[in-house]
């Protein structure tokens, strides 16, 4: 976890003693006040590189000069922002991000952050993703390097420079707010980056352990025995084939002793997916390693959640197994049982996050969730039907995942539902059990989720396919190569959100499938992924 320290100050941006002071540079329109103080602080150098075309305030646009006598910091760093309409609080996540990253690259241990004022939104968004973002770019995403290239950890200290005092203390609560989710982001991103011999269903219980001990949260983990004696038959069925032992690991947060509502987080843990019988070509195979990052997510929005101290009841639920052949594998054709008695037709051993989470749903209701939200790397379809920008959801009730879009809002993070009509229930029908477990090539993410939809019984429910945006193959501003910790800020606002929201006891599906989705997208310039992992 970044020992980063944040703090919000109102100061003139040419009077920060900082190693470096940051800026930032819109493409069109008029330059900020902090571009204009420093500029004339500097004789006019940074006009003169604008008309010249030097910097043109392309977005992530990076330039580093000198600070010169009349400036208390160092350097100067003047950050791209792109056009003035598209400005959004996830933009100061990148903004933040960049400057962090390059005063990193120069080994500079303080950066000053000024924010680009008026804003056409609240200033605690704009502070609030600024210090995530920050935070986010200190993530080490090659930590087995004997000898590291760079330190992205180098920066200790990020002020973030506003114009009004009076703000100041309310700003600095949104900073601290951030500094605990990008925290939370990295340590879902560190999970997802170890290798599987690292990072065993035991291990992810020890972080879980470790999680819960240290924000006050009850844990309890559920070995394969009691997974038996619950009758959790599909959750064992992808077990069989693993040395490893498997673990059913349960984070509790009571916040709202008063409240009926209580959000389920279920998180897919298959900390390494050789596709089982239904072998995995070996081509990006090592990319599986990642397939646990729904449960990461889980465990980082929970170790949130008890830190922000929502008044909510939220429990966390992560089924890790590794998915492995071997003769005690589950073979195609055999059928198994699920904790709620639907029996399943074992098609494809490599539709396997299905089996783990129907049992994960079916638990969660026992425990007392009202609401339920699930998060998987489930489908390769995903990729296909959404690339690697946008998160697919499908849910069963207008209301609850409408809430979820509102939960999405200020991060930037792209979102888009896809149908649940009853006509694809025909995909998953078995003539030998209750269902099968794939239905082919054809609309491969939807009959996943029309999958798990059996488990959820009436609660409203939400499924989350990150298959495509768990992971990025290229650097994009506070995200570095490797995992992204995709949905796991916007679960911790959903549970902030959940209370005193009159949610519906019981999912109205009718209202859901006749009326227009209601998406989440960010401005253009949101993060894309453009990953070779595929499930």
């Amino acid at each position: 976890m970044s020992g980063m320290k944040v703090v919000v100050r109102a100061e003139r941006p040419v009077r920060v003693k900082a190693d470096a002071i940051a800026i930032g540079l819109f493409s069109d329109g008029n330059p900020s006040a902090s571009f204009t103080q420093l500029n004339t602080a500097l004789g006019g150098v940074l006009a003169d590189m604008r008309q010249r075309g030097e910097i043109r305030g392309r977005e992530r646009e990076v330039s580093v000069l000198p600070g010169g006598r009349r400036v208390a910091a160092k350097r100067v760093i003047i950050i791209g922002l792109g056009e003035r309409a598209n400005l959004h609080p996830s933009s100061f996540a990148r903004f933040a991000g960049l400057a962090v990253r390059a005063a990193a690259t120069r080994t500079l241990s303080s950066v000053a952050i000024a924010l680009p004022e008026p804003l056409p939104f609240a200033a605690d968004a704009a502070v609030e993703n600024a210090a995530e973002g920050a935070v986010m770019a200190t993530f080490n995403p090659a930590p087995y390097r004997s000898k590291p290239n760079g330190k992205p950890d180098a920066v200790s200290t990020v002020t973030l420079v506003v114009e009004k005092a009076a703000a100041v203390k309310s700003l600095q609560q949104a900073a601290d707010r951030g500094v605990i989710l990008g925290n939370a982001a990295n340590q879902v991103r560190e999970m997802v980056n170890l290798p599987s011999n690292d990072m065993t269903p035991t291990h992810l219980a020890q972080r879980a352990k470790a999680f819960a001990k240290k924000h006050g949260l009850k844990v309890t983990v559920l070995d394969r025995a009691e997974m038996k004696r619950l009758g959790m038959g599909s959750m064992l069925s992808v077990a069989a084939g693993a040395e490893q032992p498997p673990k059913v690991i349960v984070l509790e947060y009571r916040g709202d002793k008063s409240s009926k509502t209580t959000l389920g987080l279920i998180g897919k843990g298959i900390t390494f997916d050789t596709g089982g019988i239904s072998l995995k070509p070996a081509l990006d195979m090592d990319a599986m390693k990642g397939d646990m990052a729904g449960g990461a997510t889980v465990i980082g929005a929970m170790g949130a959640i008890a830190q922000l101290k929502p008044k909510a009841n939220v429990i966390g639920i992560v089924m890790a197994t590794d998915n492995m052949p071997s003769s005690k594998a589950t073979k195609p054709g055999d059928i198994v049982r699920a904790m709620n008695g639907k029996t399943i037709e074992i098609t494809n051993t490599d539709a396997e996050g299905r089996l783990v989470l129907a049992d994960g749903l079916c638990y969660a209701r026992k425990l007392g969730a009202t609401h339920l939200v699930d998060i998987a790397t489930l489908t390769g379809a995903a990729v296909v039907a959404l690339g690697n920008t946008t998160t697919g959801v499908m849910a069963n009730d207008r209301q609850f995942v409408d809430l979820f879009h509102e939960a999405t809002a200020p991060y930037g993070e792209r979102y888009w539902e896809l149908p649940l009509f009853p006509e694809y229930a025909d995909l998953i029908k078995s003539s030998i059990a209750d269902m099968k477990n794939s239905g082919g090539r054809a609309a491969g993410t939807i009959y996943g989720a029309m999958f798990l939809k059996e488990y959820v019984e009436d609660a409203p429910w939400i499924h989350l396919d990150i298959a495509g945006t768990s992971w990025t193959d290229s650097d994009a501003a506070h995200i570095a190569k490797g995992p992204t910790a995709v949905a796991m800020r916007p679960l911790v606002k959903l549970a902030e959100l959940v209370s005193g929201k009159g949610l519906h006891a019981k999912a109205d599906e009718a209202a859901y499938q006749r009326l227009t989705p209601s998406v989440t997208l960010s401005s253009h310039n949101g993060v894309a992924t453009g990953s070779r992992r595929r499930k």
